[in-house]
């Protein structure tokens, strides 16, 4: 059953397709393979979230809904660009319930068809000088420029910390790194946007992004939360596919810090080991092949790990490490603090509103706060 929240997603998330589908009709003449497989993330089912959260924030403080659609169209194909550029990094197998771009039509296909993307959010930002005027329509392309800078950032930040088997993390390391890597684009611009092209209140503006940015850190949370203790009908993509890629999660790390010495030891050697081949055909050929023509356990060993490199993560040390988290009581400290940021969210966005008229803006940014923490999906 639909509610006033589903509603607003689906109607900003139908309002923002039929931008795209425009967008990409027009260059269809010149690389219709390109324009069609731009539209495969963004067809699939999703919430729309971004684009929905700026046209509330523009329609909270008074601009009309259509004056924020090309910056919300904008953010759309940036989130769908920077899935296709995530699942390659993450190697991951499913997007939204069907196997991810890169898998369906291998990296270089995958790779281009985002940066296009990309290239293609210019065209509505550059329709703003007309919707919007220069002034506001330069203001929300500087805001789409450190989006992207804080998202790239926030991305190294965890790739460098995988590659270096880094575990000596704070909380607020994590909390940095996600702020930049997710809430940044997820929250906090699409409210800087809206914000811009309604001109809203400075005072007011810095509590929306208050908002934003402890709502930015408890969906992360959340969405951890989800892939570890949620099921693959529910994400749509492999369940605890963060441990496989040896993500810092919050969950982790709580668990890693209140492991005995001993026990740390054991996860940090698991978490050191490469995930799993992206060609395990290729690997169990190579073992049908060392099994028959190598007698010798450890001449055996030393070739396996010459063609193939070291152990790689299996199942076995996945269950293990999520045994740990559940020990700790990783996930019931990471739902608390997913929680504490809601409420203080929730706090912050009612002063934001005070003084403004009830509407169906404040309603959803007011049932996004739950959302955040209690979504299934």
């Amino acid at each position: 059953m639909y509610t006033e929240f589903d509603r607003y997603l689906q109607r900003a998330r139908e309002d923002v397709l039929s931008e795209i589908h425009k967008l990409t009709s027009r260059g269809a003449r010149y690389g219709a393979q390109l324009y069609s497989l731009m539209l495969d993330y963004p067809l699939r089912s999703a919430k729309g979230l971004r684009p929905a959260l700026c046209m509330a924030v523009s329609g909270l403080l008074g601009a009309p809904r259509d004056a924020a659609l090309p910056s919300a169209t904008a953010l759309e194909l940036y989130h769908n660009a920077f899935l296709i550029h995530d699942d390659i990094e993450d190697d991951s197998a499913l997007r939204r319930h069907e196997p991810t771009l890169h898998q369906r039509h291998g990296v270089p296909i995958a790779l281009h068809v985002g940066d296009g993307m990309l290239a293609l959010a210019l065209d509505p930002l550059m329709a703003n000088t007309e919707v919007v005027g220069l002034a506001r329509a330069l203001r929300v392309l500087k805001i789409f420029a450190r989006m992207a800078r804080e998202s790239a950032e926030g991305q190294m930040m965890e790739l460098e910390w995988i590659r270096r088997a880094e575990w000596e993390l704070r909380e607020r390391d994590y909390v940095r790194m996600v702020y930049k890597k997710t809430a940044w684009y997820t929250f906090v611009a699409p409210v800087l946007v809206g914000a811009a092209i309604a001109r809203g209140s400075s005072e007011r503006v810095r509590a929306l992004v208050r908002v934003a940015t402890l709502l930015g850190v408890a969906f992360q949370v959340a969405d951890d939360l989800l892939d570890l203790q949620g099921y693959e009908e529910q994400t749509g993509k492999r369940t605890r596919g963060d441990l496989w890629e040896g993500k810092r999660t919050l969950c982790l790390l709580h668990a890693v810090r209140h492991a005995s010495a001993e026990e740390r030891r054991e996860l940090k050697a698991i978490l050191e080991r490469p995930r799993p081949s992206s060609e395990p055909e290729r690997e169990a050929l190579i073992e049908q092949l060392l099994q028959r023509v190598v007698d010798d356990d450890s001449e055996r060993e030393a070739f396996r790990a010459r063609l193939c490199g070291p152990p790689r993560r299996s199942q076995r040390d996945v269950d293990r490490l999520w045994s740990a988290m559940a020990a700790a009581g990783s996930f019931s400290y990471a739902r608390r603090f997913a929680s504490r940021r809601a409420e203080r969210a929730a706090e912050t966005l009612a002063r934001a509103c005070s003084g403004l008229p009830r509407s169906e803006h404040r309603s959803f940014l007011e049932s996004l706060v739950a959302f955040t923490v209690e979504r299934s999906r």
